[in-house]
């Protein structure tokens, strides 16, 4: 029965900081232009924009962005994001995570592939 259960093997919540590593690169993005590189560079398919533009909301809240305005010739305004401090602070904590976790699962796939199944532990 175990074995038949669908597994999320990975870390939840990926969207912080992968915007806020854009946001680190360039001064500033457009809410578009995140969900482009998030398709384009990370792989995410058809990323709900709802989804992003709620996030970016929650991250300002939050202190790790700021945004502003900015108006065009043609009229249209759009929110320009940038990092912040705190979303620095943030994203260097979460990037040392992952590399712990990297190394847990590296060591996990490398036990995992020296045992053939059923053996033992070594003497």
């Amino acid at each position: 029965m175990a074995a038949q259960q669908k597994l999320e093997a990975r870390p939840k919540k990926w969207l912080i900081p992968l915007i806020l590593v854009w946001l680190r690169e360039e001064s500033s993005y457009y809410g578009y232009e995140i969900m482009k590189l998030l398709e384009e560079e990370f792989g995410f398919e058809q990323i709900d924009g709802a989804t992003v533009y709620r996030t970016l909301r929650q991250m300002e809240k939050e202190g790790l962005c700021n945004s502003e305005w900015e108006t065009f010739e043609h009229g249209k305004a759009s929110r320009m994001y940038a990092i912040t401090v705190a979303g620095e602070a943030f994203l260097e904590t979460w990037v040392e995570a992952c590399e712990q976790y990297r190394r847990v699962t590296d060591t996990l796939s490398r036990v995992y592939k020296g045992r053939p199944p059923g053996s033992s532990k070594p003497n």
